[in-house]
């Protein structure tokens, strides 16, 4: 199994599930979802996020690697779901069931990582590192949202997050990742589509974000790059990530991912630009999991 993590990540909730608010293609056909994961690994990609709750993710993802002939050269994350209240034996059996689950749909003998897909579930973590010692998966983490558990995510191995040029929530977590040299893998570099999507279709409760957008385009523009460019390059200049997760709907939006990330990290005096105009936002509006409340 690949046990190296490429710059890009290819994430695969979309190829399960009708996900994110910018969306308006629904899930790709398997079809596509094979010459996306054929793209992404042609790019220099060894690295796939998926979830047993992320729909029918698993299964689809599990028969393009097999289509591909790419099980054995990709490293594949994926998450157990919410542990139920219980006994730490039952919690163990959950954990065990899920990632046995999850192996069969994705056709694979062994997770490269295994995340806790709920932060609050941090508690299991020891359980879930037993599975390391059983071959079940070679590294054991957490999926965090929030920054509710970042002091005990000094102690965890591999760390899934959301990032992007509005989120600041975990910037005092950075110098203790690369100290401790913790695997981080970024998400939401887009804030699902909402750094990007047309500004008039941004729903009233997130208005908030439409004036600092519009100060974050200025900047792209002046420094000669897209907005998606400025996003995607702008978690690429974080030394303290190692992968940096995005999904995709086409193998097109694939390539222009790798070309983008092959241009490397901002100049630092962007990076100073942006900083200077993205005010601390409200969780409420950086937090894709509060939009709704």
């Amino acid at each position: 199994m690949a046990t190296v993590f490429s710059r890009i990540m290819l994430g695969t909730v979309q190829f399960g599930l009708e996900y994110g608010i910018a969306n308006v293609a629904g899930k790709p056909s398997f079809d596509r979802v094979c010459d996306i994961v054929k793209t992404a690994f042609e790019g220099g990609v060894t690295a796939l996020d998926t979830a047993a709750a992320y729909g029918t993710s698993e299964e689809v993802l599990g028969a393009a690697l097999e289509r591909l002939g790419l099980r054995e050269a990709m490293a594949v994350v994926s998450k157990v779901p919410p542990i139920p209240d219980g006994t730490d034996a039952e919690a163990e059996r959950f954990i065990e069931h899920s990632i046995r689950g999850s192996l069969q749909r994705l056709r694979l003998d062994q997770l490269a990582v295994c995340l806790l897909h709920r932060e609050d579930d941090l508690r299991h973590l020891p359980l879930l590192e037993k599975m390391v010692e059983r071959g079940l998966i070679a590294g054991a983490g957490v999926s965090l949202d929030s920054d509710r558990f970042l002091t005990e995510a000094a102690n965890v191995r591999y760390i899934q997050l959301p990032y992007n040029v509005l989120d600041r929530r975990f910037d005092a977590f950075w110098s203790v990742a690369i100290q401790k040299k913790i695997y981080v893998f970024s998400r939401s570099v887009y804030l699902q589509g909402l750094l990007l999507m047309p500004e008039a279709h941004i729903r009233p409760s997130l208005s908030e974000v439409i004036p600092v957008r519009r100060d974050l385009e200025t900047v792209a523009r002046e420094a000669g790059c897209t907005m998606a460019e400025l996003c995607m390059r702008y978690a690429l200049s974080n030394p303290a990530v190692a992968s940096v997760l995005t999904g995709v709907d086409t193998p097109e939006q694939m390539r222009e991912n790798l070309r983008v990330a092959a241009l490397g990290p901002l100049p630092a005096a962007v990076l100073d630009r942006i900083r200077a105009c993205v005010p601390d936002l409200p969780e409420s509006l950086v937090r894709p999991a509060l939009w709704g409340r």
